[in-house]
Order: C-alpha cells, then structure tokens, then sequence
C-alpha cells in the first residue's frame, strides 16, 4: 500500500496562508486594544466615583460613639429631615447603625440636608487637584440626583450608594449605564460617550494615559462602541451593555473596585 505524501505547498499557497496567519494576528491585537481601551476608560470612571466612596469612609469612621439620643436629636435639626431610617433600611442594604453613621457624617458636610451641585463639584475637586473634576461631576451629581430637581438629599445619596456597594452585579451596572446616559433616553449614543471620556480625561489631568491628544477620545469611543453596540444601531441600550460588560473579565474586575470599601 502506497503511503500518502504531503505536497509542498505552491509559493502561492504558502503566500496566502502568511496572509491569512497575518491577519489573523491583526484581529486578536485589534480585538485585545479594543477591550483594554474600552476597560481602561470604564475602570477609570469607577474609579472617579470610588473616590467619593472612599471620602464618604473617611468622613465618616470612628462615628460609632455618639448615642443614638443624640442621633434623634440631630433628626430635627435640619431643613431637609431625611425618610425614616426604617424605611430606607428597608429600601437599602445598609442596617439602621450603618445608616445613623452615613446619615451624621452627611449633615456634618450638608448641614442644611441637601448638596447642590456646585457644592458637589467643590468636594470632588479636592480628589483631582492635577486635573478638572468639574463635568466628571457634573454627571456623577446628575447619576445621585434621580429626582432631577438639582440637588442631592440623604436618601438620594444613600440609594446610589447601597447600590454601588452592597448592590447585585446587574444593578451595578445599570446605575454605571445610566451614569453614561446622559439624556436619560435609555440609549448611550456616541456623542454621550465621547463626553463622558472627555469628562474623565480631563478629571485624571497630566496623570491619564496615553496624553490626550488627537483622537485618542474618539478611540475610546470606537473602541466602546464596537464592543457594545451588538447590532450595529449607533446606540447602546441597557442589555447591550449588561451582557457585553458581562462578558467581559478586565470590566469585571472593574465593578470589584467597590467591594469591601465598607
């Protein structure tokens, strides 16, 4: 029995099986500096709002002593008297102490028991000095405000922050969503987005990474956008993010930034 042999390839076909391994290599780089884009702009917009977590721990630790006589006391004292603490116990993830402690170092900082914006923006500017925190707030202080009537009351406050730090994966990142969904239409389209990593470039200042310039913004944008966008619409609805983000280890990770910050 005669035993097959391989033929040499034609110059042609070796040519052509280059060409396919080139491309191939082309795509898996492409693929890898779209997803590393993409979550390294996510990472870093989590880690905007990580800051305001982290402040919130420090203002409020070492709080535990007070009486809760002087905690009911304090309930009165301000012009904005916040929902029960039962209720929002109920309605967050927080227990009734955590609350009494959130609730003392808020009004410490908003003794009236509202933030308004440009109070907000002053705050936040104090984790970005080498940058301009100024629209990254902006939009951040819009993603608390859920009422739209241009301030932040304790149960606003206290509602996003159960959700970012004891919240499900999903509800995570349908707050993160609706962070990016500027107009709240339920899409993200690219203008919101290119926004959205101007705001955040402009927070990191001379610490970002590559430097902005040229049309680096606008890969980012590209770059989410292929990702996400599965249909090929221009928009990102909700579930287009959820299960891209999902899917996805590096952007994973990053919804972990939150865990055990308190």
């Amino acid at each position: 029995m005669h035993q097959r042999r391989d033929l040499p390839k034609t110059s042609f076909e070796a040519s052509s099986s280059k060409r396919i391994e080139i491309s191939n290599k082309r795509r898996i780089r492409t693929r890898d500096k779209t997803t590393s884009m993409m979550a390294g702009c996510t990472t870093r917009c989590q880690q905007g709002v990580l800051k305001l977590v982290q402040y919130v721990q420090r203002l409020f630790s070492g709080s535990l002593a007070k009486d809760k006589s002087d905690d009911d006391l304090e309930m009165t004292t301000v012009c904005h008297r916040p929902e029960a603490l039962e209720q929002l116990e109920s309605q967050t993830n927080f227990c009734k102490q955590e609350l009494q402690i959130l609730y003392r170092g808020f009004k410490n900082e908003c003794p009236s028991g509202v933030v308004n914006e440009e109070t907000f923006k002053h705050i936040y500017a104090q984790f970005f000095p080498h940058g301009d925190a100024t629209m990254y707030a902006h939009y951040l202080f819009n993603a608390f405000d859920t009422t739209k009537n241009g301030s932040i009351k304790f149960k606003d406050f206290v509602m996003g922050l159960s959700i970012l730090l004891r919240g499900t994966l999903k509800e995570k990142l349908e707050w993160t969503f609706h962070l990016y969904d500027i107009n709240r239409d339920g899409y993200i389209n690219r203008e919101e987005m290119t926004e959205i990593v101007k705001a955040i470039y402009d927070m990191m200042g001379k610490y970002t990474h590559p430097v902005l310039k040229g049309d680096v913004p606008q890969q980012h944008v590209d770059a989410f956008f292929q990702k996400m966008d599965k249909n090929k619409d221009g928009v990102v609805t909700l579930d287009e993010f959820v299960i891209a983000c999902q899917e996805d280890e590096i952007m994973m990770r990053s919804m972990q930034l939150f865990e055990n910050v308190m």
